[in-house]
């Protein structure tokens, strides 16, 4: 994890990106999701009066669509900080081109920089399992081009990816797409100390404690479940060509003023 090495507050922050950024499976009472951009904008506000904040994420997008449709908004808004995390969608397709992906993510990065204080780039934490495995080489050359495009534009990494906490089963929704409330709050944790803030968690890579895994039944019905409501949707939106996302707007498209949630 890259740290900023003179901390220092910030008055407005904007997060680029997909489920991710959005919040997803962080999932409040209301509904709504909360995730960690949340999190980490509540820190943020709590340090710093009139401090705003926006969040253009939506669920299911690919690089193309985030750069079509979010970073020019968040470059305008010249932010003191913006995070970018995508392209982990497109890796996950059956089918990738690897190098327009290194492309647009190279665009968003160069539209972005010259346009804040402060870009945050992240590697994305990968689940453990079967799926990781299949995709892992595609997602380590998606990386690879994130830590060039940082050095090359002055950008912070941050390094989930390398976080043994964040592989663990544990810290993954159902859908063993997105990360638990505990997940996310320490991906808040991880970018606020790469921010050079204080840290509140000097642990959040620390693996849970162990426990003893599931039973062989446990496991198959989890997985059939996981079929039912989680996989087999997902192939169906790919084979037709539609996103979760779809007609979905920004969760927070305005950067206003935020206050400290609970």
């Amino acid at each position: 994890m890259q740290t900023n090495p003179i901390p220092s507050s910030h008055s407005s922050l904007v997060a680029v990106g997909d489920s991710f950024t959005e919040g997803m499976s962080d999932l409040l009472p209301d509904g709504s999701y909360r995730g960690w951009a949340d999190l980490l904008a509540t820190r943020m506000a709590i340090r710093t009066p009139g401090f705003r904040y926006a969040n253009l994420a939506v669920r299911g997008k690919l690089i193309k669509q985030i750069v079509d449709e979010q970073v020019g908004v968040a470059a305008a808004m010249n932010a003191d900080v913006v995070t970018l995390v995508g392209g982990l969608n497109d890796t996950l397709r059956p089918k990738c081109d690897m190098g327009q992906v290194r492309a647009l993510l190279t665009e968003a990065v160069e539209r972005l920089a010259p346009s804040c204080k402060q870009l945050v780039l992240m590697r994305s934490p990968g689940r453990q399992g079967p799926v990781l495995e299949r995709f892992r080489p595609r997602m380590e050359e998606l990386f690879a081009c994130v830590d060039e495009l940082a050095g090359k534009h002055g950008a912070l990494v941050v390094d989930l990816y390398g976080a043994p906490s964040l592989a663990d089963p544990r810290l993954w929704d159902v859908d063993r797409l997105h990360l638990t409330a505990e997940g996310h709050r320490r991906v808040a944790e991880a970018v606020w100390q790469t921010l050079g803030y204080e840290p509140e968690d000097t642990d959040w890579r620390t693996p849970m404690p162990a426990t003893l895994p599931p039973g062989w039944v446990t496991r198959r019905a989890a997985d059939a479940r996981f079929a039912r409501q989680h996989l087999l949707p997902w192939i169906g939106r790919r084979l037709t060509g539609r996103s979760s996302g779809d007609g979905r707007p920004p969760k927070r498209p305005e950067l206003l003023p935020y206050e400290a949630q609970a």
